[in-house]
C-alpha cells in the first residue's frame, strides 16, 4: 500500500473510532500519570488546567503550518493519541512531519507516540503559547531536538523520554496552578520553565516547597540567583548581560551618557535595568534618564527628545516582550542619532522587521548565537532537523532539556535530580558550552553581543550578526 493510501485508510479508521475518543482519552489521562485534581480552577477562556495540558492528546500551538494536508494529519495522529492508538499515530505524524519539517509540537506528540505505553522518564515544558506563539515554538525547537536526540540514540538505558507542553499564558497566577498540577502529577521528574523571569518567580516558589526541578532557559532576573535548591537556569542573568552592554557603550563611547527604556510592570525589565544602571556607573559614564515603557502617557518622541537633550549618547532598551512595539517607537524616533542598545527581549524578527534602517548598528546582548560557532554539531543537527537555523531561546531550552537528561542519568528521581544538578562535578553537553551550574542555580557561561547588520538570512533585509571580538 503506498503511503498516501496508507494515510487515507488511517483517517476513515479514526471516524469510525470517534465515538471511543471520550473513553479513550480517560484511559489515556489514567495510564499517562497526567491526572489532576477534579477541584482544579476552572481558566477562562481555555477551560481546566487539563486544557492547557498535553502529551499529545491535544493541539495547544496554532498553527504550525497553513499547509491543509499537514494541519489535517496532525489533528489525526492527536485524535488517535487520545485514543490510546498510538500504532496509528506515529505513521500520521510521521506523514504531518514530511510535510512541514518545522513543527516542533508535532515532534514531540510523535516521539511520545513512539514511546506509547512502553517505560519512559517524563518532563514537562511550559511555554507561554497565548502571550508569544513565536517564543513558545522557538522554546519547543530545543525540547524537541534534545527529546529526539535522546530517543533515537535509545534512550536512558533503554527508556524513552516523554515531554508534557503546558501553557501557562505568561501570567504567574496560571502559572503557580500549573505548576501544582506538575508536582502533583508523580510522573512528572523535572521541568523545563519557565518564561517572564515573575513568572518563573511564581512558580519557583511552588517548586520548591515541593521539591520538583525547574530549569528556566529563558528567565533572567537577579532575584532567581540563589531563590531556592530546586530552581535552576541555563541562561546567564541580567547581571552578565547587563556589565556586557554597559562595557560596550564604554568602549565605544568613552564615559558614556545613557537615557534607558523599561517596564515597571516587568520583573525582568526591572532587574535588567537595575543592572545597567549599576554597571553604567561602574565605567564610569552616568544614566540621565529613565523613561517607563509602560506609563500611559509615554511618548517615544518626548522621551527621546529629553534624552537628547540631556546629553544622552546612547539609549538602552530594556524592554520585555509586552513592550517592544513602544520600544521599536523609540528606534523609529531616534533615527540613528544615539547608539542603541537592547536585552535579550529585544532579539526578535519583530525589531529587524519594523526597526528596519534605523535600527541598524544596535547592540543586543544574548547568551548564544549560531554565527558563533556555526559547524558544531548541534548547529548542524538543527538545520537538518527543522530546515532552518535556530536562534538563542532554542538553543537555551536545548540546553535545559540536556541539563535534566544527564541527571536522569545519574538517578531518575525527582531528589535524585536536584542532587545531581547541585553537585559541583555535574556537567551537560549543551549547544555549544559545557552546562555547568553555581551553587545560586545560575548557569556558568557568558554573553554574546550581536549587532544589526543589512543582511538577508532573516528575509527582512537586516540580521543579528555578532560582533567582532577585539
Amino acid at each position: 500500500m503506498s503511503q498516501k493510501n496508507e494515510t487515507r485508510a488511517l483517517l476513515v479508521s479514526l471516524l469510525v473510532t470517534a465515538g471511543l475518543l471520550g473513553g479513550g482519552f480517560w484511559w489515556f489521562s489514567q495510564r499517562s500519570g497526567l491526572r489532576f485534581d477534579d477541584n482544579a480552577s476552572t481558566l477562562s477562556p481555555q477551560g481546566s488546567l487539563q486544557d492547557r495540558i498535553s502529551q499529545g492528546e491535544r493541539i495547544l500551538l496554532p498553527s504550525e503550518s497553513s499547509n491543509p494536508e499537514f494541519n489535517s494529519l496532525k489533528q489525526a495522529g492527536v485524535s488517535a493519541i487520545a485514543a490510546a492508538r498510538y500504532a496509528d499515530a506515529v505513521p500520521l505524524l510521521e506523514s504531518a512531519m514530511q510535510k512541514h519539517s518545522n513543527a516542533p509540537e508535532t515532534l514531540i506528540y510523535l516521539n511520545n507516540a513512539r514511546i506509547g505505553q512502553r517505560k519512559a522518564y517524563t518532563i514537562a515544558v511550559a511555554v507561554p503559547i497565548k502571550t508569544d506563539v513565536a517564543g513558545s515554538a522557538e522554546i519547543l525547537r530545543g525540547v524537541a531536538q534534545a527529546q529526539n536526540d535522546l530517543n533515537r540514540g535509545g534512550g536512558i538505558n533503554g527508556a524513552g523520554l516523554k515531554v508534557a507542553i503546558a501553557n501557562d499564558d505568561n501570567d504567574p497566577d496560571l502559572a503557580q496552578q500549573i505548576a501544582r498540577a506538575f508536582v502533583q502529577t508523580s510522573d512528572i521528574l523535572g521541568v523545563v520553565g519557565h518564561y517572564a523571569s515573575d513568572v518563573s518567580l511564581a512558580a519557583g516558589s511552588v517548586y520548591n516547597t515541593n521539591q520538583l526541578v525547574s530549569i528556566s532557559p529563558i528567565s533572567t532576573t537577579v532575584k532567581l540567583s540563589g531563590f531556592g535548591q530546586y530552581v535552576f537556569r541555563t541562561v546567564p542573568s541580567d547581571y552578565v548581560a547587563a556589565r556586557a552592554l554597559a562595557d560596550y557603550a564604554a568602549t565605544t563611547l568613552q564615559q558614556p551618557t545613557v537615557a534607558v527604556f523599561f517596564n515597571s510592570q516587568s520583573a525582568y525589565s526591572q532587574s535588567l535595568k537595575s543592572e545597567f544602571v549599576t554597571a553604567v556607573s561602574l565605567t564610569g559614564g552616568q544614566v540621565s534618564n529613565e523613561f517607563d515603557l509602560s506609563s500611559a502617557d509615554f511618548s517615544a518622541a518626548r522621551a527621546v527628545d529629553q534624552a537628547l537633550k540631556s546629553g544622552a549618547k546612547a539609549l538602552m532598551l530594556a524592554a520585555n516582550t509586552g513592550t517592544l512595539d513602544k520600544a521599536l517607537q523609540v528606534v523609529q524616533v531616534n533615527r540613528k542619532r544615539s547608539l542603541l542598545l537592547g536585552g535579550d527581549d529585544v532579539y526578535a524578527p519583530k525589531t529587524l522587521e519594523v526597526g528596519g534602517e534605523q535600527a541598524e548598528g544596535m547592540v543586543v546582548a544574548v547568551p548564544w548565537h549560531i554565527e558563533r560557532d556555526p559547524r558544531s554539531p548541534f548547529a548542524r543537527r538543527s538545520r537538518q532537523l527543522w530546515g532552518a537555523d535556530v536562534n538563542w531561546r532554542s538553543a537555551i531550552a536545548y540546553d535545559a532539556t540536556q541539563a535534566l537528561i544527564a541527571a536522569l542519568r545519574q538517578n531518575p528521581t525527582r531528589q535524585g535530580i536536584q542532587q545531581a544538578l547541585s553537585a559541583s562535578t555535574f556537567s551537560a553537553a549543551g549547544a555549544s558550552q559545557t552546562v555547568r551550574f553555581l551553587p545560586s542555580g545560575d548557569r556558568n557561561a557568558g554573553i554574546q553581543l550581536v549587532n544589526v547588520v543589512p543582511g538577508n538570512r532573516s528575509g527582512a533585509g537586516f540580521d543579528f550578526t555578532p560582533v567582532a571580538r577585539n
